[in-house]
């Protein structure tokens, strides 16, 4: 039997090497999933979503994801819950007659046990990744169908990319910030120059936006391969890692570019 609790915060405050306080992602071992009610096979379904989700933002390796054993192992979920709640996605909104509660949708944010997953994980020849996780700085320049930018923190263009980017680092449990407008200028870094800058550069930008490593991105709308043709590069501890995706939405792009940036940083090899 598993106890609700209440809420809890979402961010947790993680102090760099430098002293400087940065919002990073919340606790390693949660997740949540929609669900479509709080009835047990709708928690089964959310159970095991987090569970896969859990698995590989604390191990940062995503190849865990569709893994025949994780697939067995997700019926099993509820094993490793600690805890978990619920919160009403139309709460305010009137229960009409056909609808019952448990069929209104809802957000099922689940705390799984460290020691029961980080022993799974061992026993998957993973461990748990639980270093001070480094913060990325994007570097991403947006060639679309009518124009091209620099996606910027504090810039005008497509806000939307913006909270997809950030919900894909918040997946894999990544600091992740974009540098700001006059970040950009200062390096004269812009669509033109980000596809050929040099990391090097980059990787001075990041840290004048206060972080640790630079992840660039070069995202291109393609009406051959009928989506977004995603290139991503990363140059850590010397070694430069390249890898690509094509033909999807900008939110698989960014989930892309994130797992791959954290298997690589959990040392997992490249993606």
């Amino acid at each position: 039997m598993f106890r609700q609790w209440g809420p809890i915060g979402l961010l947790l405050t993680v102090l760099l090497a430098r002293g400087a306080a940065l919002a990073a992602n919340g606790d390693l071992y949660q997740a949540s999933a929609v669900v479509s009610g709080k009835g047990e096979a709708s928690r089964s379904i959310g159970l095991a979503q987090t569970f896969e989700d859990v698995l590989v933002k604390v191990s940062g390796d995503p190849r865990l994801m569709g893994d025949p054993k994780i697939a067995a192992l997700k019926q099993q979920a509820a094993q490793f819950v600690a805890t978990y709640q619920y919160r009403d996605r139309m709460s305010g909104v009137p229960i009409h007659d056909e609808q019952g509660t448990y069929d209104r949708p809802h957000d099922l944010t689940v705390s799984f046990d460290p020691a029961r997953i980080d022993a799974l994980l061992h026993s998957l020849g993973r461990k748990a990744w639980l270093d001070p996780r480094p913060r990325i700085v994007v570097f991403l320049d947006v060639v679309g169908r009518k124009e091209s930018f620099a996606l910027a923190e504090d810039g005008s263009k497509e806000p939307d990319m913006r909270s997809s980017l950030a919900a894909a680092a918040r997946k894999v449990g990544l600091p992740v910030a974009l540098p700001t407008v006059a970040q950009l200028t200062k390096y004269e870094l812009n669509a033109e120059t980000l596809p050929s800058a040099d990391l090097s550069v980059s990787d001075a930008a990041a840290r004048n936006a206060g972080g640790d490593v630079a992840l660039a991105g070069d995202l291109r709308w393609s009406d051959s391969a009928l989506g977004w043709i995603a290139d991503w590069r990363i140059d850590y501890r010397g070694t430069p890692f390249r890898w690509q995706i094509k033909g999807v939405g900008f939110d698989d792009a960014f989930r892309n570019g994130m797992r791959g940036a954290a298997q690589i940083l959990s040392g997992n090899g490249p993606p």
